[in-house]
């Protein structure tokens, strides 16, 4: 009897496998049944070796030494992790293992952890790729249907061993540099220190910041607010309010415009570490974490996508996952579900948004740690955002002469809440009174109201700046 052997990332990733695929036999490091073997990697089993395991020498930190490029690469695998690739190894070897498949996670590092196990055990039998988004029974099932050969994915795999090695070159020999030439230990790093660098700058700016007093004149009428433009001068503010005491307030114009905000997309990571990082103050880490525990309890879909949108092969069920999202979060489904505005095959690549999957809908939800939960809930939440109707609202802006200055009121007025009423209330503006051009205002109140310019804000560990966002996450394990 010929054998397929299925490795997984992680033992719970590989027990999830095994009991879809009927391997339910237990053996040291591995299932058995049905025609396949499924065992594990925990994780990198071998990662690249240290400088010193090219050259001895090299255990001592020298300028003269760098810079150490090594030729032909090492991987060494770790001590504690030497039984399992023994295990892997001799299941690969096996004669009556016809073929191996790849289930590891199905990304970048996830390519990079089984190639590396896959390279170092001398394997060269067919190599097949499990590529899924769900660890859901019926996403593992049809992914075994659909098996890609390994060799589609050797780009993947290039690119991750590319990032190690640069990582390695940079962390090795930066780090010994700078800390010899200064005679302490200075870590540097492909992405950390660039990153630190911005921390540092953003820090000397809130340091040298002197806050800057400014002034408006305010008007308070019946049902409006209007206010000047900032004045740097409070003596010229008082003057302006002085002038417009008991003067007559006239209205010059009245702009109406109708404005839409169409539905947000559905979450990809950097998106969704974003949100929790505002709304529930998960660090990029912990949502990633919480977001893992998630997919392996097959109740979210996979978390490492850079895509907004389902693939459009997806939207006939879209509307099952509204309902039970709509569950989920405790709220009523919308009324109009938009399913054909969150899929778009082009703008998906190798994994769809991140949604809830089936199996949430049947799930205790307060069983679940909080951060789970919670973050669950987060997730829901923007699917029902993103099929909802847009959110439609009339603005209108007054501008006031009294004393010959210029004073500015504007309302809002909701036309539609739309997606919006699965939001926290947010502060809007007040709907003005019917205005029209040349009306005369009665004035209750002259007030100058001061207020202070605010330093830039610190750095979290999503940083925020221009229309970029640097991930903690991403720096992980690279130095």
């Amino acid at each position: 009897m010929n054998y397929r052997l299925v490795i997984a990332e992680k033992p719970s990733v590989a027990q999830s496998i095994a009991a879809v695929l009927g391997a339910r036999e237990r053996k040291a490091g591995y299932m058995e049944g049905n025609g396949y073997l499924v065992s594990w990697c925990f994780g990198h089993l071998a990662e690249l070796a240290s400088a010193e395991s090219y050259n001895v020498e090299y255990a001592k930190w020298r300028y003269d030494d760098l810079p150490i490029v090594p030729e032909p690469w090492r991987f060494k695998v770790s001590r504690d992790k030497w039984n399992q690739f023994e295990v892997l190894k001799a299941l690969m070897r096996r004669d009556d293992v016809s073929e191996v498949i790849n289930a590891c996670d199905t990304g970048r590092e996830g390519e990079l952890i089984f190639r590396t196990a896959y390279c170092l055990a001398g394997c060269s039998k067919a190599m097949k790729r499990l590529w899924i988004s769900s660890m859901e029974d019926d996403a593992i099932r049809t992914g075994f249907e659909r098996l890609r050969p390994g060799s589609e994915y050797d780009g993947l795999h290039q690119a991750a061993l590319c990032r190690a090695k640069a990582d390695w070159l940079v962390g090795i020999n930066a780090t010994r540099l700078f800390s010899v030439l200064y005679h302490r230990t200075l870590n540097v790093g492909r992405v950390m220190s660039p990153t630190l660098a911005l921390i540092v700058q953003r820090e000397a700016e809130i340091d040298a910041f002197t806050p800057e007093p400014f002034y408006s004149v305010n008007l308070e009428g019946d049902g409006f607010t209007a206010a000047s433009e900032k004045q740097k001068d409070k003596a010229e503010a008082q003057r302006m309010a002085a002038t417009c005491k008991g003067q007559a307030a006239i209205v010059n114009t009245v702009e109406r415009k109708e404005k839409t905000e169409k539905a947000p997309a559905l979450y990809d990571l950097t998106t969704l570490q974003r949100d929790a990082n505002r709304i529930l103050s998960y660090t990029a880490q912990q949502t990633l974490d919480y977001l893992q525990a998630l997919y392996e309890k097959k109740l979210c879909t996979y978390p490492r996508t850079d895509a907004r949108c389902l693939t459009d092969d997806m939207e006939s069920a879209v509307p099952d996952l509204v309902v039970l999202a709509a569950a989920v979060c405790g709220m009523p489904a919308p009324e109009h579900i938009h399913a054909g505005q969150v899929c778009n095959s082009k703008k998906v690549s190798d994994h769809h948004a991140i949604v809830p999957t089936i199996s949430a809908g049947k799930v205790d939800t307060s069983s679940l740690p909080m951060g789970e939960r919670e973050l669950l809930k987060l997730v829901s939440r923007q699917l029902l955002c993103a099929v909802s109707n847009p959110y439609r609202y009339a603005e209108t802006a007054v501008t006031i002469l009294c004393g010959g200055f210029s004073f500015t009121a504007k309302g809002k007025t909701v036309l539609d809440i739309g997606w919006k009423s699965y939001m926290a209330q947010e502060q809007t503006d007040k709907a003005l009174p019917d205005l029209s051009e040349g009306d005369t205002l009665s004035v209750m109140d002259i007030a100058v109201k001061e207020g202070k310019t605010t330093p830039p804000k610190h750095f979290t560990d999503v940083i925020h700046f221009e229309s970029r966002q640097w991930k903690y996450s991403k720096c992980k394990g690279a130095g």
